[in-house]
């Protein structure tokens, strides 16, 4: 039996509650440097002391308002002792040393509260009282309070800025030098937007701190070739690390001509970054002795850690434990090593004895032992990076860091993802989203199919392919098949601008390999600007070359050019790449070529910046025209995205929300662990959404079913309940077009089962769809629409999106679905009403938005067609529904800032 914790056992004396597991957190101050944050204890009163002791006479007097040394007795056990309901606390610690506090204490009988911080001198100026209001609030939110009152002197400005910079609206007021402050803690946009502010100047420092060290150790470095510290510190030292290296070797005086050390804590000067490459058994041992050298970060390319089993996922989790609670970030374990090419920098702090130019391009990989092969694939196409982190196990430091970090730095335009799992799929489709409306973000997401990364059990989310494709499509991340794919795309968009629509024109010296390349435009949905390709002929000089791609340059029908080249047999030959780049470097669409056989940008293509690296205007050449073709397909697809307005969520009429969530309260309160809902409370549901359905009653017998039938009207349809009969006609558990009495009686006798029966009315002749919700416990619901039948079930006709679903969001979904044209009039038939289907659409996603309770919602079928009087004039009517509650998932609140737990 697992002992209680102190905490546990003085909550139990007290008879307190118990705070919440959520209220404790790893945090990124605004530095960079990591903190942890929990609920104050009783056994937190030294501490206190401690911190009150190191506090200077200002800051106490600040928290106070007077001259106080320290608590009295009676104050230091009211300070430590709360009951985490009406009072409470938290602490941020670093190490074992409290380095902050902050706490409100509610008014009696009221939903207000007053709030004090006290931050620690040295401390002062890293965000921790935004944190702690911020996490202040959320506990406060959960405990009923309303609105926060703070007290501030006038003359602490510091304090007061944090205030009324939180993003809350607050009141204020001035009396005897002292600032009074009201606001309420709802959370609302404006506060959401400062945290995620706040949480990406954060992070982005954090993960600066790990690229831009100013002096690095190698922990484990070794005279010996065959070891993976000696390679770490000669690729450092080959690459011209800009500050000094520190060998840490107790066996060696000299590792490869440099002074070592015995351990790190002998080093004389500061360390920013330890890099580890020591037994697995030996890193605890490091970290500890990284945090009394105050070490900023830590690079741990020593594998044995959570790709080894349980026993090295806990030794994992406690590495990364030890060195947040020290202040440091961790990339690793197990990983490949980190690079950044920045001249003031030049670190290649990783396992590739060579790594690409300097560029434009910010690179992330997970797998160590795949990086050193995606980083020479890189090279050998001469594409350049800014920088590149390879995660290992990411324990810590994950794809979600680095789009933080990219996102602001100026030396990265576009980003590259190779990932095989998520640790906060909802982050990064919030991350991916607003970094892609400036930068392009282009991922390849491995084990689309299967799951081979058990190492990262407990750290990574699997998200089913459906829903991997959903997040991508709504983030306007450029998602490609393959590792080549992804050095396709990622080539042409560092070198290339985006085209501005979909028309490509064709220019080359092989009609043959002009037409296939007209197939291949078609094929990826591109289109044509000229009906044929542009031939200049197996006898054309570059003169010939050069003005056929200007004229299609200059065509204000040409958004893109794709060129073909076949070398002549004659002399001359490496005329046509010069031709083509002068042609590229003052073009403002991009151009794209087969030349050569070559890939990458070939030295003829290529415009070289002052590091000889190719610059903008370089063209990037393909293997085969189709790679060309497949390139620019993605790319335009994702500038018609950028182009794309973000969208509205509209004001929609006759919404109950207030109905709704008591009638889900009250299901989860008889049953707590979720249930079906009964078709009386989906109808209830549905039509506090303003859903429009056919009229519906539930019988239970033929007597009954005359009645309902003659409320709803004539033609009725009776289904069964039995779930082994919903819907199922063809079993004779739906009977269709029943017009008077006599037949609804002979319907209701037909029907297998004594399950009751429902009648309805009969849908107008029209298109059958489906609309459903699907919880994805990850990040959220997904809202799918297909239509009917049992050829796209077979083929999987579906569209999805996640939440929230804009306007344009919900027009995009009814089009998605290949069966579409069957909407749109497809031989000669009528068109559908299609704006009722995305009124629908956008109700659906409102309540899935509102309500994270209901887990899955299917209304099947949704016959849609022109209005029809059957209806009232109503076009669209939900025939069937089906519905499931439960505790929320993934769709709640995330709640304050906090790091990836590594658990």
């Amino acid at each position: 039996m697992t002992e209680p914790t102190t905490t546990e056992q003085a909550a139990a004396a007290d008879e307190r509650p118990m705070p919440p597991p959520h209220w404790e957190a790893d945090i990124v101050a605004a530095d960079g440097g990591t903190v942890h944050l929990r609920p104050i204890c009783p056994e937190d009163a030294d501490g206190i002391n401690g911190l009150m002791e190191r506090s200077s006479d200002q800051t106490r007097y600040y928290r106070f308002f007077g001259p106080m040394k320290r608590l009295s007795e009676k104050d230091l056990h009211r300070f430590t002792h709360v009951d985490h309901v009406d009072r409470v606390a938290f602490v941020v610690m670093l190490g074992d040393q409290i380095i902050g506090v902050g706490r409100f204490d509610r008014y009696p009988g009221t939903d207000d509260a007053e709030i004090a911080f006290l931050v620690e001198d040295a401390h002062q100026g890293r965000g921790l009282g935004s944190v702690l209001l911020e996490h202040l609030a959320a506990a406060g939110r959960e405990r009923g309070i309303k609105n926060f009152v703070a007290e501030v002197l006038a003359q602490n400005s510091r304090m007061v800025r944090v205030f009324q910079d939180a993003g809350y609206q607050s009141e204020r007021s001035y009396e005897d030098g002292v600032v009074h402050l009201t606001f309420p803690i709802e959370q609302t946009e404006d506060a959401l937007a400062v945290a995620y502010e706040r949480e990406q100047r954060s992070e982005s420092r954090s993960i600066a701190r790990l690229l831009r060290p100013s002096s690095v150790a190698v922990v484990g470095a070794s005279n010996d070739s065959g070891k993976i510290g000696n390679a770490l510190l000669r690729h450092l030292l080959d690459y011209g690390f800009s500050g000094p290296v520190y060998p840490v070797n107790p066996g060696a005086r000299h590792v490869n001509g440099v002074p070592a050390y015995a351990d790190i804590e002998s080093i004389p000067d500061d360390v920013d970054l330890a890099v580890l490459a020591v037994p697995a058994d030996e890193v605890a041992g490091v970290v500890e002795a990284c945090r009394r050298k105050q070490v900023r970060g830590l690079v741990v390319v020593s594998g044995g850690f959570g790709e080894t089993g349980p026993e090295g996922r806990d030794a994992e989790r406690k590495l990364v434990a030890a060195a947040r609670a020290s202040g440091m970030r961790v990339v690793g374990p197990n990983c490949l090593g980190m690079v950044n090419t920045d001249p003031e920098v030049r670190l290649n702090a990783s396992l590739a004895p060579m790594v690409p130019g300097r560029g434009r391009v910010g690179f992330f990989a997970q797998s160590g032992a795949l990086g050193v092969a995606l980083l020479e694939s890189a090279r050998s196409r001469n594409l350049g990076l800014s920088t590149f982190v390879s995660a290992g196990n990411r324990a810590d430091v994950s794809g979600n860091d680095l789009l933080q970090y990219w996102a602001t730095d100026p030396a990265t335009e576009v980003v590259l993802l190779h990932l095989e799992s998520f640790g906060n799929p909802r982050k990064f489709a919030r991350l991916a989203r607003s970094v892609g409306r400036t930068k392009p973000v282009v991922a390849v997401k491995s084990g689309r199919h299967v799951n081979v990364t058990p190492g990262l059990a407990g750290t990574s989310v699997a998200v089913p392919e459906q829903s991997v494709a959903a997040l991508f499509a709504s983030a306007g991340v450029i998602r490609v098949e393959t590792v080549a794919q992804m050095f396709d795309v990622g080539t042409l968009l560092a070198h290339q601008p985006l085209p501005e629509g979909p028309r490509v024109a064709i220019v080359g010296n092989s009609t043959a390999i002009g037409v296939l390349v007209a197939d291949a435009v078609l094929e990826e949905g591109l289109a044509l600007a000229h009906e044929a390709p542009v031939d200049i002929g197996v006898s054309g000089g570059p003169e010939e070359f050069r003005a056929a791609l200007q004229a299609a340059v200059d065509d204000d029908a040409v958004d893109a050019v794709v060129a073909v080249f076949l070398p002549p047999l004659r002399s001359g030959s490496d005329q046509y790449g010069p031709a083509l780049r002068e042609v590229a470097m003052t073009s403002g669409k991009p151009i794209v070529a087969s030349f050569l056989s070559t890939e990458g940008i070939p030295d003829e293509l290529a415009v070289l910046d002052e590091d000889g690296m190719p610059a903008r205007g370089s063209v990037p050449s393909y293997s085969t025209p189709e790679r060309a073709v497949i390139a620019l397909a993605k790319v335009a697809e994702y500038a018609r995205w950028r182009r794309r307005p973000v969208g509205d969520l509209p004001e929609l009429p006759d919404v109950d929300e207030t109905s709704a969530q008591e009638l889900v309260r009250t299901v989860l309160a008889e049953d707590p662990a979720g249930r079906e809902l009964t078709d009386d409370e989906l109808i209830g549901l549905l039509a506090d959404y303003g859903v429009p359905l056919l009229g519906t009653r539930t019988v239970t017998d033929a007597d009954q079913a005359v009645v309902a039938a003659e409320e709803v009207g004539y033609p009725v349809v009776l289904k069964s309940t039995a779930p082994w009969l919903r819907h199922r006609s063809d079993l004779g558990g739906v009977r269709l077009d029943l017009t008077d009495a006599d037949a609804v009686r002979a319907g209701y006798a037909a029907i297998p089962s004594g399950d009751p029966v429902i009648v309805q009315e009969m849908a107008a002749p029209g298109v059958a769809t489906v609309v459903e919700i699907v919880d994805d416990p990850s990040f959220g619901a997904l809202v799918s629409f297909g239509l009917g039948g049992v050829a796209t079930d077979l083929l999987g006709d579906r569209a999805f999106r996640t939440l929230p679903l804009t306007d344009l969001d919900a027009a995009e979904l009814v089009r998605a679905p290949r069966a579409f044209p069957l909407l749109n009039g497809y031989r000669g038939s009528e068109p559908v009403d299609l704006a009722a289907l995305e009124d629908l659409l956008l109700r659906v996603a409102r309540l899935a938005d509102d309500l994270p309770e209901v887990l899955r919602l299917t209304l099947e079928p949704v016959i849609v067609g022109p209005p029809h009087p059957w209806h009232g004039g109503r076009s669209l009517v939900v025939a069937g529904a089906r519905g499931h509650v439960g505790p929320p998932t993934g769709r709640v609140d995330p709640g304050p800032r906090r790091m990836r737990s590594p658990v």
